[in-house]
This record gives structure tokens, sequence and C-alpha cells, in this order.
């Protein structure tokens, strides 16, 4: 009797767990590995489903957290605001051939609902050297509002000051909102956040996942690291707010890139950082006066045309991996790539060995190891050696931790951002980049990238194939563990 009601107890939860992996259309490998695990390890396969593997696309009743139609209504209606996107393009292709690629403006405006803004003040800042110092500059001259979402927030002697200046810059009257990962809430401090709220900040963690309804989330990271200064000054990139990453503290240097922009696309930095608010407080302020202020009637700034680009795990279009994949197919001429960790999805990897196979010169700088896990760099092994059996050069950072996201290519063209050339980034976590259509930086960017490759060495083809079988299988084990990487 037992047996049977057994045996019909796991043939419905093996019916209902098929159901919905069947539901979510994932690639056949990954159904079939859900599957074999729900049927052998039925517990644990459960657990770490709820916890990694849940999709948002088989339970879009759930999706009230992501509303992506209110950040495409945010940039409708501030693209009345702007040069209108065809009139920008026109111009782009009159003064700057070179970075002028109309199926890359178009993928963009499609897959995220981004139109590129024409009137933009660009600054690349490498490193916490440049980029901390201009922060805290900005932070201090606020009037408005203090907007500021990062993935770490930690307490720690730098970020006492920027504590000390949205304390200050608040009760002198500016609205100050604060998102962080929810994941780097201990390394805030309850202390740290409370003395921010008691000034008045509205400190708030993104995604939390506090109780077994919203355990899924825990897989699903906000990567992303914006700063909105009164509407008129943005900050994106790769650095976060972290003491670590300053030179001497677990590295001897800590190479980094942010980039500053004044003008146009700041209105993008807003609705990213005012979309993620809604969903986490549905409070609406779009509509209140002060955070998209009107331009000037002859635009102040030089013609510089940028396209910020948003992606996550609920969106429709895995949209910053199909920028990373149109960039490498569109170059004729060299692909640069800047990214610590080196996971890629099969469609990125075909995309890089079809162009280094078809003579474009493609090269990566990545970073060698971690200090205190060592998965995703081993795991990236693999993938350096299927990357340099096709003609790519891979460069091995040797200089401090290597923490620059970037692409550019043929000189004309770059990408600026947080999200990482690994598979957690394209599908998993909340990412946000700029596409900068100027020439001039583009150059720039790929100056940096050619002197940090005094600091690096090439990976050695011949030199891993010469390795021990148990270092190559300890690398394909934790190459099984990408797609969580």
């Amino acid at each position: 009797m037992w047996s049977l009601v057994l045996t019909l107890f796991f043939f419905v939860y093996l019916s209902l767990a098929a159901f919905f992996i069947i539901l979510e259309n994932r690639r056949p490998q990954s159904t079939y590995g859900w599957l074999l695990a729900f049927t052998f390890v039925p517990v644990l396969s459960v657990l770490l489903y709820f916890a990694t593997g849940r999709g948002w696309k088989a339970f879009s009743q759930e999706r009230k957290l992501v509303q992506a139609a209110l950040g495409q209504d945010f940039i409708r209606r501030i693209s009345r605001q702007l040069e209108p996107p065809e009139e920008v393009e026109a111009r782009l292709a009159a003064q700057q051939p070179r970075a002028y690629h109309p199926g890359l403006l178009r993928l963009v405006r499609r897959n995220s609902a981004s139109a590129v803004s024409g009137y933009n003040q660009v600054e690349i800042l490498q490193d916490t050297a440049e980029f901390y110092p201009r922060l805290l500059a900005d932070l201090r001259r606020a009037q408005h509002h203090l907007h500021l979402q990062y993935y770490i927030w930690t307490d720690d002697e730098f970020t006492r000051q920027i504590q000390a200046i949205l304390i200050e810059r608040a009760r002198a009257g500016v609205k100050v909102r604060i998102l962080y990962d929810a994941g780097t809430r201990r390394a805030m401090g309850e202390g740290y956040i409370a003395a921010l709220r008691d000034a008045g900040v509205e400190a708030l963690p993104y995604l939390a996942y506090n109780s077994l309804r919203t355990l899924h989330l825990a897989n699903y990271r906000c990567h992303r690291k914006i700063t909105v200064i009164d509407g008129r000054v943005g900050y994106l990139g790769g650095m976060n707010l972290d003491q670590e990453q300053m030179p001497g503290r677990l590295w001897p240097a800590w190479r980094d890139t942010q980039v500053r922009i004044m003008g146009d696309a700041v209105y993008a930095l807003q609705t990213a950082f005012l979309t993620a608010w809604y969903n986490t407080t549905q409070e609406r302020i779009a509509q209140m006066p002060g955070y998209f202020p009107a331009r000037a009637a002859a635009p102040l700034l030089p013609f510089l045309p940028v396209q910020v680009i948003m992606s996550g795990p609920d969106s429709q279009w895995a949209a910053i991996r199909q920028l990373y994949f149109y960039l490498i197919v569109s170059a004729r001429q060299h692909v640069y790539i800047q990214s610590p960790f080196f996971v890629p999805d099969e469609t990125i990897a075909e995309a890089l060995k079809a162009a280094a196979l078809s003579g474009v010169d493609v090269r990566v700088i990545c970073t060698p190891r971690g200090a205190k896990y060592q998965v995703p760099y081993r795991a990236a092994n693999t993938y350096f050696q299927e990357m340099a059996e096709a003609g790519v050069r891979i460069y091995l950072y040797r200089g401090g931790y290597y923490h620059a996201k970037a692409i550019s290519i043929d000189g004309a063209i770059c990408t600026i951002g947080s999200c990482n050339m690994d598979v957690r980034s394209y599908s998993v976590n909340y990412e946000l980049n700029a596409v900068i259509y100027d020439a001039g930086k583009a150059q720039e960017l790929e100056a940096d990238f050619r002197r940090d490759l005094a600091n690096c060495s090439e990976f050695d083809l011949a030199e891993y194939r010469g390795r021990s079988v148990w270092s190559r299988f300890y690398d394909s084990a934790c190459r099984l563990t990408s797609p969580l990487l």
C-alpha cells in the first residue's frame, strides 16, 4: 500500500517538475540535466532549483517585481526632450562614418528600448585613483538629488567618506536614495545603514531574499554600478564602492574602468535607477520635477553619441549578450576585450572563434586567479584553450587584479559597463553598459588596452597542453559549473 502511494507521489512530483522545466524552454542539455537531477536526487535538486535554477519566464505571473514596460515608458517620455534619434544617427553618419553602424544602433534600440543620445561629455576613468576623487567631488556638489546603486558597498575608511557626504547632503535638503544588492548588506553593516537612514537617506536592498517566497531571488544579483547626480552627471562601469579596490589592500594594484557622463545619456542612467527604485518600493517619482532636467536650447556639450543598454533575467532579450555578439561579428580589423572572468556561452565562444579564424585580430585580457576562490579562473583555462586553437590571443594580467569590463572594435566603437564575459552576466545578473559611438574614445580605450599588455603574459597553448592530466581534469570539472559562475 505505502509503496503504491510513494510511487504515485513520485510520479506526480516528476510530472510537475518536467512540466515547469520544459515550459521554460531552456537549452535541451540544461533541460535533460535538471530532469535527471529531479529524478535521482529529488530533495537536493528541488532546493538547488529554487535557489539557483528557477527561470522567470515560466513564472510570468511573478514578474510584478520587474516592470520592463515602466522603463520603456520612461524612455519614450524623455526621448521627447532629446534630439530625435534619426537626426542623431544622420549626423553620426556624416561626421563619424567609421563609428556609424546602423545595425548596431537598431539592435540596441530594439532589444533594450534605448534611443541613442547625441550630446554628451564622456570621460573614461581608469582605476580608483581617477574615479573616487571625481565621485566624491560630484557628490558634494549635489543640489537636488543623489541616486546610487552598487553591487558591492562595504563599510570601510573610504566609504565612510561617502557616508558623511550623503548624510550632509541629505540634511541640506538633497533627496538621497540608495539601492544596494541584497548580498552586500552584511558588508555594509547595520550601523552604517542606520546612520544613513537616521539622516534621511532612503537606503534599501534590491532583490531582497529574506523569506521562503523570495529565496529564489538569491541567484539573481543586481551587478550594476550607477550614480546619478541632479539628473545631469552620471557614472557607470565596473568599480564598486569598496576599499578593496584600492591598490595595496588585497592586490598590489586594482585595474578597473569607469565612465563619467554629462549630457543626454544621463537620462538613460536615471531611467535605470528609477525603474529599479519602483521595483523595490512601488513608488513613482519620475514625474516629479527635477529628475529629468530640461536641456539647454542650444546644446553646450560636444556631439558624442551614446546608447545605454540594460539587461537582466526578466528581459525579453539577452540584450548585452546580443550586443557583445554583434560587436564581435561586426569587427573587420580587431576586437579588444577586457574582462576579469572568461566563461562565455556557446554563442559568444563561436563568435570569437569565427572572428579569429576569419582573420580579425581578437585579443582578450583576463585575470588569471582570484583572492578567495578559484573555480571561475580554473574553468576559464578550458575556454582559453579553445580560443587559442582558433587564433584568439589571450593575455593574463600579472600587475594586480584586472576588473575592467569593456569591448572595442576597429578603433571606432566601444562599450564599457558592468557586464563580464561570462554566462552569469549574460543571463542571471542585472547589468548595464554604455555603447559609445566615437572613434576618439574607442582609440583612447584601446591605447589603455595596449598599455595593459605590458603587465600581461600571453596564454601558452603548448604549455597548457603539457600540464598534468589531473590539473586539466580539475579545470574541466570547474567548467561544469559555468552556468552558475
